[in-house]
């Protein structure tokens, strides 16, 4: 049993190795992009908070004045009062300081950093490949299944010695299988729950309606929404359509708001305190000219299903705790990609050091 599980945790380790690196690079680096978007935008991003930001109609009238042919899109305003606000244009992203409308600056495309963030994801997600049948993404999600293969058959073997301390004076090879063994045996619990989560998520065609199931619940549906426009009638401003969106749900603090014009309605996304994905999980859609809800759903009182679904992203992202599961998981993912390298270097000290007639050299 032993042969077995040895070969079973080496193939498929080398099978799925240059997947499992990916997995690696990437999940440690995206569970810091907001963070790392602002440090490298910090002229653009950092402000000094100075008592109670500006309404969004004073910001905009502050953009007009500065860039009198572009038109507001929609506003970006950060949870955290040391970030700066966004206003986004047909032609710009404007990035404005929110206590004195001061503007920091503009992007009007994505630069390095935004397109290597996209290239990430994509890396990560599908190997950035496009094709119509998602290819990439059967590949990323099948070599998470094999790595959850993996981590009870290395466990397997790692109970045989029960080793958790390091032969440093001992040859390269056995430096490196305890190195593997201690690394693997302490992050493997995280492991396994970002292999389970991630299977989850790269299956959610299945695993979605699974979890309505077992709750018993349905997504809410999103209204079929049309909007009529009055006779002389004027939208709303988006200050007020941000006021009536807290009152739609309680507790909540709005963060992204579109202008509205014309047939469009003012979509309002926004997060809980204990929300902490950047993206929220939070949305209220009014219409435009009678500030009337056409739909509300946060994340507190969303149906189960959808609630487990957040949950599980959630914790694969590692956004769950904040700031302290956001370092672990990507240390976690850290981990993953030195039990990589230490498991192909171990294999390549056992195999190739044998055929030349070298024995285990670092």
């Amino acid at each position: 049993m032993y042969k077995f599980f040895f070969r079973l945790h080496l193939y498929a380790a080398i099978i799925v190795c240059p997947f499992l690196l990916i997995f690696a690079i990437t999940g440690s680096l995206m569970a810091f992009e907001p963070e790392i978007d602002h440090l490298v935008h910090s002229k653009l991003s950092y402000v000094e908070p100075n008592g109670k930001p500006l309404s969004l109609a004073a910001i905009s009238e502050k953009v007009h004045k500065a860039f009198p042919t572009d038109t507001i899109g929609s506003h970006n305003m950060p949870s955290s009062p040391d970030i700066s606000y966004q206003v986004n244009t047909n032609n710009q992203t404007i990035y404005i300081n929110p206590y004195n409308g001061k503007i920091l600056g503009t992007m009007k495309t994505a630069d390095f950093w935004e397109n290597a963030q996209q290239s990430i994801h994509q890396l990560h997600l599908r190997l950035a490949f496009h094709d119509g049948h998602d290819t990439g993404k059967s590949i990323m999600t099948w070599a998470g299944v094999v790595l959850f293969i993996i981590l009870p058959s290395g466990l397997t073997l790692w109970w045989k010695q029960k080793r958790a301390a390091v032969r440093w004076k001992e040859k390269p090879r056995l430096v490196w299988f305890d190195l593997h063994s201690l690394i693997g045996i302490i992050a493997i619990t995280f492991l396994m729950i970002s292999a389970i989560t991630g299977i989850m998520i790269g299956f959610e065609n299945k695993t979605t309606p699974l979890l309505y199931s077992i709750t018993g619940t349905k997504p809410t549906q999103m209204p079929d929404i049309k909007i009529t426009v009055p006779p002389d009638a004027k939208p709303i401003s988006p200050d007020s359509a941000l006021v009536l969106a807290a009152r739609a749900l309680p507790g909540v603090a709005p963060f992204f708001i579109n202008v509205a014009s014309g047939t469009d309605a003012y979509s309002v996304r926004c997060r809980y305190p204990e929300d902490r994905t950047p993206g929220g999980r939070s949305m209220v859609i009014l219409e435009p000219y009678s500030g009337k809800v056409l739909y509300a759903e946060g994340s507190r009182t969303a149906p189960a299903g959808t609630r487990l679904k957040v949950l599980n992203r959630a914790i694969h992202t590692g956004d769950i705790f904040g700031m302290f599961s956001k370092i672990l998981m990507s240390l976690v993912s850290l981990a993953l990609g030195f039990q990589v390298i230490s498991g192909l270097r171990m294999w390549w000290l056992r195999k190739w050091g044998k055929k030349s007639g070298v024995k285990a050299q670092g």
